[in-house]
């Protein structure tokens, strides 16, 4: 019996003990699992509480943000990452305006964005690497926090030139060092849904109330990284009717040049933000004043009096009142009319030079006239041909604009750009006077009237202008030579 119960008691300590080593190693894959699980775990920033302020009480409600915004935040959220609604949406819904984008920042890199909304999700950008979130024709952007890249450990994620610009800028980091890699105070502000708290990192809150716009950071070391900044400072200026900070303001005029840096066609898309979004006029002004304006359109500057006073001055004037009327009437904008309104003086200029000089004929000069022009425009700003081809024709039907007997004014009518060129005439007859009042008169009766109405307006043209008859010259007969006398 005894053998018995020491042979049992031996069982039962061999089990115990392989259970003991079951445990011990399925605990130790636990704890394993728990390490992988923090290591890849989002890391949760701190956030001090001086910087928290109740969104409420500026104003801002879950009900003011779009909803595929919410969707986006709430969905990073659950994954465990820190996410926020972010910049120029919470600027206009503090300034009572309606924003026309919502944007979003987390701590989630690209690829675990993408991981998390799968198809709905497209990775786009080399210079700053974003995720966008489509909802069907609705864009959610989503940037990941960004870290100061003049850190060494970060030299293969960020890139700059000479010059200081930033080339690419993938360093990812905390959101207080996102706050600090913005550009103005009024757009370092993070909405959180979940707790409807506002977080404002450089008293941005308190530069809206005041309308002080001002550079986070070093401004010359922030215009160097982005010479653009120094056009969305202009951009905010005129849109939001704020003034820019002295120590903002003062490196502008000596580093206008940068602006040569950055791609044309950069620019080109940075000017249709300036001149045609319903302030055109104000801004261009303050282009003017800060000496941008030159960078943008180097080609229209031997063309500028002291006394600002000059044709094409006085037209690039009323080419922007009227654009900016049409933005208030929620008109349809054509990029190309306002370019092919800046340049239509330098054009007849060049035409002139031409005909005189070079003894081309009207159509020709025209033809050749609009290459040269067009050619030094894009050399500052690349514009796509699909604009550059209107403005041909809209400077070519001022050609035929001129043309009102027979059959040539109801083809010019017919024209898909006739309204836009009609409209350049208009505003030629606004700045110039002469000749062109009288033609931009016909031709806005000629549109209003039916057919009978349309020939007698071509017959009293014809009355009133006569073509001068052609002179008919007689031929002589070629005598035949007489037989020579042998």
């Amino acid at each position: 019996m005894k053998k018995k119960s020491q042979l049992i008691s031996k069982k039962q300590r061999s089990n115990s003990t392989e259970q003991n080593k079951k445990h011990s190693s399925e605990n130790k894959k636990e704890r394993d699992e728990e390490i992988l699980i923090k290591k890849n775990k989002p890391t949760k920033s701190r956030c001090y509480n001086k910087y928290v302020v109740k969104a409420s009480n500026n104003g801002i409600t879950p009900k003011n943000i779009h909803k595929n915004a919410l969707t986006v935040v709430e969905k990073l959220q659950r994954q465990g990452y820190q996410a926020y609604i972010v910049g120029g949406c919470l600027r206009d819904i503090l300034l009572g305006k309606q924003p026309k984008d919502f944007d979003v920042a987390t701590n989630a890199k690209p690829e675990q964005i993408q991981a998390i909304f799968q198809r709905q999700c497209r990775l786009v950008g080399r210079r700053f690497r974003l995720a966008h979130i489509m909802f069907g024709r609705d864009i959610i952007e989503v940037a990941t926090f960004r870290a100061n890249h003049a850190n060494p450990h970060n030299s293969e994620q960020a890139k700059q030139n000479d010059a200081g610009m930033l080339l690419r800028d993938n360093v990812y980091g905390t959101i207080e060092e996102d706050a600090q890699r913005r550009d103005f105070t009024i757009n370092a502000l993070y909405y959180n849904p979940k707790d409807n708290t506002l977080i404002d990192y450089f008293n941005g809150l308190q530069d809206l109330k005041s309308g002080k716009l001002r550079l986070i950071g070093d401004p010359v070391t922030r215009y160097q990284e982005d010479p653009v900044r120094m056009l969305r400072a202009i951009r905010f200026m005129a849109k939001l009717d704020m003034f820019l900070e002295r120590e903002s303001e003062k490196p502008i005029y000596e580093l206008a040049h940068l602006l040569s840096n950055i791609p044309k066609a950069r620019l080109f898309d940075e000017s249709l933000k300036l001149l045609q979004a319903g302030y055109g006029l104000q801004t261009y002004q303050l282009l003017r004043k800060y000496k941008l304006f030159d960078q943008l359109f180097p080609a229209l500057m031997p063309y500028f009096t002291e006394n600002e006073d000059s044709f094409t001055e006085k037209m690039i004037l009323t080419a922007l009142k009227s654009t900016d009327q049409r933005v208030s009437d929620k008109l349809r904008i054509n990029p190309a009319f306002l370019f092919a309104a800046f340049f239509w003086y330098p054009l007849r200029e060049e035409v002139d030079v031409l005909k005189n000089e070079g003894g081309l004929n009207n159509h020709d000069a025209y033809a050749l006239a609009s290459s040269e022009v067009l050619d030094l425009f894009c050399k500052a700003l690349a514009a796509p041909r699909r604009h550059t081809a209107v403005i041909r024709d809209i400077w070519f039907l001022q050609l035929q604009l001129l043309k009102r007997a027979g059959n040539a004014p109801a083809k010019t009518l017919e024209h898909p750009k006739f309204r836009a060129a009609f409209d350049l005439l208009a505003m030629r007859a606004e700045v110039e006077g002469g000749e062109s009042i009288e033609l931009s008169a016909w031709w806005h009766e000629y549109q209003l009237s039916n057919t009978e109405q349309r020939e007698s307006l071509q017959k009293e043209q014809q009355r009133l202008n006569p073509k001068p008859k052609k002179k008919y010259y007689r031929t002589r007969k070629r005598r035949k030579p007489k037989p020579q006398q042998v």
